[in-house]
C-alpha cells in the first residue's frame, strides 16, 4: 500500500449493531425426517351405551348346597301331591256329594243333580288343591311331594313365600273351578290346566333359574337342597 492511502473501512457486521449473533434453532425432536408421529386414537367412549363401558358384574353364585330345581324332580314331587290330593278329594268329595244330593232310586243322579255334583265337585276341589299348596308353601316352603325331592319354594324375601305369592304360583290349579259351567266347563277347565302344564314344563326347561311363568308371576324360586 503506498503511503498517503487511507485504510479500507472494517465489514460491516451481519448481526448488526449488538454484534451478538442468534441463538441457533432447536434441535428437530423428530429426527432428520421432521414429521410428528400420528396422534394416538380417540379413547374409547365410556358410560351407559359405549363400548368402553365395563361389564355388569355377574350375579352372585348360589348358596354352597342350593340350585335350581330341575324338571324331572319337580315332576315327580307334582306327581306325589297329585296321588295324596286324588285320595284326599275321594275321602271328602264322595261323601259331601251323596249327602248333599242324595241318590235316587235307580241309583244315580238326575240330569240337575249331575249338573250340581259337578259344581260342587269343581268348587272343592279347587278349595282343596290351593289351600294344601298355598298353606303347605308359605309355612313351610314345602309340600309332601317337595319335601320328598328335597325342594324348597323361596319367595322374593329370601325365606318362605307369602300365603299371596304361594298361592299367585299355584293359581292355575283353580282352573277346575270352571267346572261349575254346565257341559263344557269341566272341559274348557282340563284343556287350560294342560296349556298350563305343558308351558310350566317348557319354562322350566329352558329357562337359566328355572323359572316358569308362575315362579315369575309369583316372585317365587323353587331350589334343590343336598
Amino acid at each position: 500500500m503506498s503511503a498517503g492511502t487511507p485504510p479500507p473501512p472494517p465489514p460491516e457486521n451481519p448481526y448488526g449493531s449488538g454484534g451478538t449473533p442468534p441463538p441457533p434453532p432447536p434441535e428437530n425432536p423428530y429426527g432428520s425426517g421432521g414429521t410428528p408421529p400420528p396422534p394416538p386414537p380417540n379413547d374409547p367412549p365410556s358410560g351407559p351405551g359405549g363400548y368402553g363401558a365395563p361389564a355388569p358384574p355377574p350375579p352372585p353364585p348360589p348358596a354352597a348346597g342350593r340350585r335350581p330345581g330341575e324338571l324331572l324332580d319337580r315332576f315327580l314331587a307334582r306327581l306325589i301331591d297329585a296321588i295324596l290330593l286324588f285320595v284326599v278329594n275321594l275321602v271328602i268329595l264322595v261323601p259331601v256329594v251323596i249327602g248333599t244330593l242324595g241318590i235316587d232310586s235307580a241309583g244315580g243322579f238326575g240330569m240337575g243333580g249331575s249338573f250340581a255334583a259337578g259344581a260342587i265337585s269343581a268348587v272343592l276341589s279347587t278349595v282343596i288343591y290351593l289351600a294344601y299348596f298355598g298353606l303347605m308353601e308359605s309355612t313351610r316352603g314345602q309340600t309332601v311331594g317337595k319335601m320328598a325331592m328335597k325342594l324348597h319354594v323361596q319367595g322374593s324375601a329370601g325365606g318362605n313365600p307369602t300365603l299371596e305369592e304361594a298361592i299367585k304360583r299355584n293359581i292355575w290349579l283353580g282352573l277346575p273351578i270352571l267346572g261349575v259351567v254346565p257341559i263344557i266347563g269341566g272341559l274348557i277347565g282340563g284343556l287350560a290346566q294342560l296349556v298350563a302344564v305343558i308351558m310350566i314344563a317348557v319354562g322350566i326347561s329352558n329357562d337359566p333359574d328355572r323359572r316358569p311363568w308362575t315362579d315369575k308371576f309369583a316372585g317365587t324360586q323353587v331350589i334343590k337342597e343336598g
